[in-house]
């Protein structure tokens, strides 16, 4: 019996326009990126009858395409950009432009084994809320650190009037992002029991909402790699180097560790005993910290798996190696 082989096509992404490959053929094509354009892009895949596409993250320009792409029932896949990068690099493909990205992106599609579900629609809006809200903390943080070193009281006062407005904004847009997710019964549902962990307030129950959609249905060591806050080993002959984390989330991560600080002080007696354990071992107060912000996404995972709420007795699944 013949082996079904699945076409697959590359598109390099830009503000303006589409440029779409197939892997192992000399069909190419360029589109605007518009909805006309997508509507074009779409005949001409299911001419060539493509059945899987990636597509290469490209500073938001690439979410139309993709949403359009995924209604039409195609298999999409997401490549962040240095994976491209380290693909080309390994196949000695140093040159670039928009046509040959595209037949490289086709490539590195058609070399993936595991195709993951496509993330939950409902989530990119919240997550574009998300990350406004984000924006504006960022926004308050700036102004606040020039309100330290500034001399001037006509310009204070203008940033304390510039950051008292920028915190009513982030109130304000904060609970509408909590009364839209509350709209979807299973997300809210979820997120009670994601605040419910001692430790874990609203807004980083919010981040682990909508940054980690696998939440409880992944295993405690792939939740620390997406998260970043997985340790890696930097081992080479008889030298044994230090851990470090790299990779994930970088703004779950951040919403995290944020919250492991207060947490591991005050409000989680689960943490508060690993920094102690950790800090009379000798680690630093950085890596503690790292340890506790992992260990606290850990028994969220945990707790969301099990279904039920967090309570003073941890689960026993949410047991944490610190080595």
């Amino acid at each position: 019996m013949a082996k079904r082989i699945t076409i697959c096509a590359g598109i390099d992404t830009g503000k303006d326009k589409l440029d779409v490959a197939i892997d192992g053929s000399s069909e190419q094509l360029r589109v605007d990126n518009t909805a006309e354009g997508h509507q074009a892009l779409v005949e001409w895949l299911k001419g060539h009858k493509v059945k899987r596409i990636g597509i290469e993250a490209s500073g938001g320009y690439e979410q139309a395409v993709v949403a359009e792409l995924r209604r039409r029932r195609f298999v999409v896949i997401l490549f962040q950009p240095k994976q491209v990068r380290a693909y080309g690099t390994f196949h000695r493909l140093l040159a670039k432009n928009d046509r040959i990205d595209a037949a490289l992106i086709a490539m590195c599609t058609a070399a993936v084994k595991t195709i993951h579900p496509a993330p939950d629609p409902r989530l990119q809006p919240l997550a574009e809320h998300l990350t406004m809200v984000e924006q504006l903390t960022e926004d308050i943080a700036r102004l606040k650190n020039r309100l330290e070193s500034c001399r001037d009281k006509r310009i204070q006062g203008l940033w304390k009037e510039q950051i008292a407005l920028l915190a009513k904004s982030k109130r304000a847009e904060f609970k509408a992002l909590v009364a839209a997710i509350r709209k979807h019964p299973d997300f809210a549902a979820r997120l009670d029991l994601i605040h419910s962990v001692a430790g874990c307030g609203r807004p980083t129950a919010v981040a682990v909402l909508v940054r980690m959609p696998e939440i409880g249905n992944v295993t405690r060591e792939q939740a620390a790699a997406l998260s970043g806050l997985a340790p890696y080993d930097d081992d080479s002959g008889n030298r044994v180097g230090a851990r470090h984390i790299t990779g994930g989330r970088e703004r779950l991560r951040r919403a995290l560790y944020t919250a492991a600080f207060p947490a591991s002080f005050r409000w989680n007696p689960q943490l508060m005993g690993l920094y102690s354990r950790l800090i009379a071992a000798g680690k630093c107060h950085k890596s503690a910290l790292v340890a506790c912000a992992r260990k606290l996404l850990v028994i969220i995972n945990a707790v969301v798996a099990r279904g039920t709420p967090w309570g003073a007795q941890a689960p026993q699944n949410a047991k944490l190696s610190v080595a």
